[in-house]
């Protein structure tokens, strides 16, 4: 009886070291801004370049025939435009790294006034790059939004971006860092990359 009891009690202990179903792990590493805060979801922050020899930002604008949506491209000379963060669950209130989430400039172009969401476009034809445009949706993670979704991951003295999004279990997305295409314009197009663009968040 005593050793039925004893098998008993290991197989409780046994099931209460396993974490359940569907638990998250481990949290994550918090992102922290310029000033050593934490980084919070729809707060405006400026990406900087990670580095003091550097004064540059992000913004927006139109590139070739099409207007809209509008292209993601590196400013130099300038903060840019604010940007938001949104984690892919919408309570969490702190951005972490390695967590999907969507960014969208703080404000938009009356020229083109659909979402400022950040998104992966198709390839393009003539660079055979993949470039970052507005246009995406915020939330609904999933086979559809797919191309919406990214990650903050720690890189050297600073951190990088990433498009290597964890919403759709069935969907097959290349993951890839994201760094600055200058196009045969001068233009400075933020697109996935095999070299990382270094940044901080520097709130507004």
């Amino acid at each position: 009886m005593k050793t039925k009891f004893m098998a008993l009690l290991f197989f409780l202990v046994s099931l209460s070291t396993k974490p359940l179903l569907g638990s998250a792990g481990g949290a994550q590493e918090k992102v922290v801004d310029t000033s050593g805060k934490i980084v919070r979801a729809g707060v405006n922050y400026h990406f900087v370049p990670a580095s003091s020899n550097v004064l540059g930002g992000l913004s927006f604008t139109s590139i070739g025939v099409f207007t809209c949506p509008l292209s993601v491209i590196f400013v130099n000379g300038s903060k840019g435009i604010p940007l938001v963060f949104t984690p892919v669950n919408p309570k969490k209130g702190v951005v972490r790294v390695n967590t999907d989430l969507n960014i969208n400039f703080a404000y938009g172009d009356s020229m083109c006034p659909g979402p400022m969401v950040w998104n992966v476009a198709y390839r393009d034809n003539s660079t055979g790059e993949r470039f970052l445009t507005t246009g995406g949706v915020v939330g609904n993670p999933g086979r559809k939004t797919v191309a919406n979704w990214f990650k903050i991951r720690k890189y050297e003295n600073g951190y990088k971006l990433v498009y290597c999004p964890s919403v759709c279990t069935y969907c097959y997305s290349k993951c890839s860092d994201i760094g600055i295409y200058e196009d045969q314009f001068g233009n400075k197009r933020l697109a996935l990359s095999n070299v990382p663009y270094k940044v901080w968040f520097q709130r507004v």
